[in-house]
């Protein structure tokens, strides 16, 4: 198929391929967190996208290596093919440890930011759609990035903070503190990913 496709679009296309596969994990944690009738069943789904991931981020390193000619500089494609990565990586992170620390219901907290995780996957999902077209249109999306990513910094330093205040059991203390900063970490890289994008506007304006 990318045989079909001009070089230069050829990366456009795998990015996107990418942007898909890392909004259909979001959903699936999100819908795990919203239902949790079968984690365990959720996180192999989740896994599996991983996987494909996987596959896509090493489709776009084997394809950088062997252009001559990129449509963005080389450092930004790599960079921002390891930022979506690293955002699939920490969400197949978060369903990991709600299986291994045997949560039996997911608190509001982490619910709410399940929801940021999605939400900023879809802003990821959609600036990464707009690349090879109009540009400029991929700084609404950053933004809303930066809000989703401020949103989940304070959620997870409020919830931390009741743990402290309420809860008296240290192993259930422990546990719940990792799940939130591991999932406030997801929306972090989901900054990671916008800030490069929005370098890639800047420098290609």
């Amino acid at each position: 198929m990318f045989g079909l496709i001009p070089r230069e679009k050829q990366f456009f296309a795998l990015f996107k391929d990418m942007a898909a596969n890392l909004l259909e994990a979001a959903r699936l944690f999100k819908e795990m967190l919203d239902d949790f009738s079968d984690p365990v069943a959720s996180q192999r789904q989740i896994k599996e996208v991983e996987h494909k991931g996987d596959t896509l981020t090493h489709d776009v390193v084997r394809k950088l290596n062997k252009s001559f000619i990129t449509p963005l500089d080389r450092e930004d494609i790599y960079a921002l093919s390891g930022a979506l990565d690293d955002i699939l990586d920490l969400i197949d992170a978060c369903a990991q440890r709600f299986v291994m620390y045997n949560v039996e219901q997911p608190t509001p907290t982490s619910k709410e930011l399940g929801f940021l995780i999605y939400t900023g996957c879809q802003s990821i999902s959609g600036a990464v759609g707009l690349l090879g077209g109009s540009l400029e249109d991929i700084k609404r999306y950053c933004v809303e990035v930066n809000s989703l990513e401020n949103e989940a910094d304070r959620a997870c330093r409020e919830a931390i903070s009741q743990l402290f205040d309420e809860e008296k059991d240290p192993i259930q203390l422990i546990k719940w503190k990792e799940l939130y900063e591991t999932m406030e970490r997801t929306l972090d890289k989901c900054e990671d990913a916008a800030n490069i994008l929005e370098s890639v506007v800047l420098k290609n304006a």
